[in-house]
């Protein structure tokens, strides 16, 4: 067992807050409920499920409900806390928000980001928590736990659980699940990690003796043959580089998900693959949905992509990485995109890495 402590001070964490959020855990045994973002990734599944099991193992009735599926990548983490996804059985999920007492907000900083558990968030009359590393929240919560500093949600978990005095209750399968959020969140550690207390943390972590070859394995060794495939076919056919404003981009229509046995995840890290060309900052994935096209931005340096998104994808995130929507055609999401470009081009000119 590590020795588990915070440094000194925590940008999210004080004492006031942390007494406030014991004692309301205190009171509330049962009717605990965990949300992720809609189209939750490894940071929303890693995180949900390593509060959710270190909340359970302190003997509280706590539960994960999804706005929707995850990867199928992540589901080795399901055995950890029961996950109940919405869409699967919207009853169940709403009965269990209903009769919530604290509700645990991880990934996102806004209730549209939740889709379909927005409406039942928003008229829940329980303790809401948000724990966070995105910028600029909403407000929606009771208490927000925010730090954009942070590698991932994950990484504050682990520091909240620390902080609120639940270090004792975390187990081998509650560290796996944070160690994936900050792994997936970081791209296997090659980003995002200019913050000293993400290695503090990754080290109190790994001193669990767990097996982080494992976990790597698990996730990113664990695709489909169609995945692969069509991973295959959006570099061979479907990545358009514009060497000029150092910009590409990849698209797929339903026809072609469909011809690939598309599944949810299956595109997780298809928009990272532009930027491995030489002199590209700039990189956009555009997926076909049924009344919508998915957007998602990627960049190098300083290029703030999260408010490309916000002023005309109707989205955000962080700055190198964010994700939006459009309801236009995919044809006309893909020209509105290429029309843009200019007036970026000087900002994408200056980026540099000296």
């Amino acid at each position: 067992m590590p020795i588990l402590k915070l440094p000194a001070e925590l940008k999210f964490l004080n004492h006031e807050l942390t007494e406030k959020i014991r004692e309301a855990i205190a009171a509330s045994p049962g009717g605990i409920v965990i949300i992720p973002h809609e189209n939750p990734d490894g940071d929303a599944i890693g995180s949900v499920t390593g509060l959710g099991r270190v909340l359970r193992n302190a003997g509280h009735q706590a539960t994960v409900i999804t706005p929707n599926d995850y990867p199928g990548f992540l589901k080795w983490l399901n055995n950890l806390v029961e996950i109940y996804p919405y869409s699967a059985d919207k009853e169940r999920a709403a009965l269990l928000i209903k009769e919530s007492r604290i509700i645990f907000c991880l990934d996102f900083n806004d209730p549209g980001r939740a889709g379909s558990l927005r409406k039942l968030i928003e008229s829940s009359g329980a303790l809401k928590i948000l724990i966070d590393h995105h910028p600029e929240p909403s407000g929606f919560c009771d208490i927000t736990l925010s730090d954009t500093s942070c590698s991932s949600t994950a990484e504050m978990v682990y520091d909240f659980l620390i902080g609120i005095g639940y270090g004792k209750f975390m187990d081998e399968a509650a560290v796996e699940a944070i160690f994936t959020g900050i792994m997936t969140d970081t791209g296997s550690f090659s980003y995002g990690i200019s913050n000293p207390n993400t290695f503090r943390v990754l080290s109190e972590l790994v001193a669990y003796r767990i097996n982080p070859d494992k976990i790597h394995r698990n996730v990113y060794d664990n695709y489909s043959g169609d995945r692969m495939r069509l991973l295959g076919y959006c570099l061979s056919e479907k990545m358009v580089i514009l060497h000029e404003y150092r910009t590409a981009y990849i698209s797929l229509s339903r026809d072609e998900q469909k011809k690939y046995n598309f599944v949810p995840g299956d595109s997780e890290g298809f928009v990272n693959y532009p930027l491995s060309v030489s002199n590209i900052i700039f990189s956009a994935l555009f997926i076909e949905k049924e009344d919508y096209v998915k957007v998602s931005l990627r960049s190098k340096g300083d290029f703030a992509v999260n408010a490309v998104c916000a002023a005309h994808f109707k989205g955000g995130g962080h700055r190198n990485a964010a994700g939006g929507e459009s309801t236009l055609s995919l044809e006309q999401t893909i020209n509105q995109f290429r029309q843009l470009l200019p007036s970026f081009l000087h900002q994408l000119n200056c980026v540099t890495f000296d």
